[in-house]
């Protein structure tokens, strides 16, 4: 039976300046997302979201709608590897649970008190203590405490970049998305999600810089990935260690 998918996937919602849209491939019909942007050719990704187009502002639907049936065959075959793709279990937050912090392992544990946390990462083996007033409140308080230490990374990081850039450093605010690690705007500032809190610093550092550059160039063209590489020369390694790690990020 052909994959007829009716919407987009869950949790994808077009943002401003996207649209939604579908297409007929074959037997299947394809939602897409479509954003225009100042680019110079039209280009295609695929990841858990689905299908996403990005487009010049002078390119016709019928150019975009053509670029699409060009790579049919690889659009549906990627497809279906996104769906197929296993999917890792929520984790349970229990004693003992072992946890990347800045990419290096941090054990939590679970004790009694008011909702407060205590880290202790001088040890050999960090460890992060919850001090809940009962078990169920595990989750909530460790995303609570990972958010807060991710907010004052970044912030440190937005002002390290931002003034190699001669800009001012832009509001920030942080997001949950899964797999989308950050986002910018001229008017409401960067967007970081507060789970790369568990990846390495080089991986942080790189997403920062990624979000910094587009202050200045707010697409992806070549121009703007050489202000990436102002920022961080080895960007590309950075952004390579983030798809292997994207994958695994932990989920509660």
């Amino acid at each position: 039976m052909p994959w007829r998918p009716e919407t987009l996937p869950s949790g994808t919602r077009p943002a401003v300046g996207e649209s939604a849209r579908t297409i007929e491939l074959g037997e299947s019909t394809v939602p897409y997302v479509l954003r225009r942007a100042r680019r110079r050719t039209i280009g295609l990704t695929i990841d858990h979201r689905g299908l996403r187009v990005g487009a010049p502002h002078r390119a016709s639907l019928r150019e975009v709608e053509s670029a699409i049936l060009q790579h049919g065959e690889w659009i549906r075959k990627k497809l279906d590897e996104w769906r197929t793709r296993p999917t890792s279990a929520p984790l349970q937050i229990v004693d003992g649970l072992r946890l990347p912090v800045l990419g290096s392992p941090v054990e939590i544990r679970l004790a009694l008190g008011a909702n407060r946390c205590v880290w202790n990462l001088q040890m050999a083996e960090p460890t992060l203590t919850l001090c809940l007033r009962s078990p169920e409140e595990a989750p909530r308080v460790l995303e609570q405490v990972l958010r807060a230490r991710a907010r004052a990374l970044f912030a440190e990081r937005m002002a390290h970049y931002a003034p190699l850039l001669g800009v001012g450093v832009p509001r920030l605010s942080l997001s949950a998305a899964r797999t989308r690690w950050g986002s910018c705007s001229q008017r409401t500032g960067i967007r970081l999600n507060w789970r790369l809190i568990h990846f390495p610093p080089p991986v942080v550092d790189y997403v920062v810089a990624h979000e910094v550059a587009h202050l200045r160039e707010m697409n992806h063209s070549p121009g703007f990935w050489s202000i990436v590489a102002r920022l961080y020369p080895d960007y590309r390694s950075a952004r390579d260690e983030l798809k292997r790690l994207a994958a695994d990020c932990p989920h509660w």
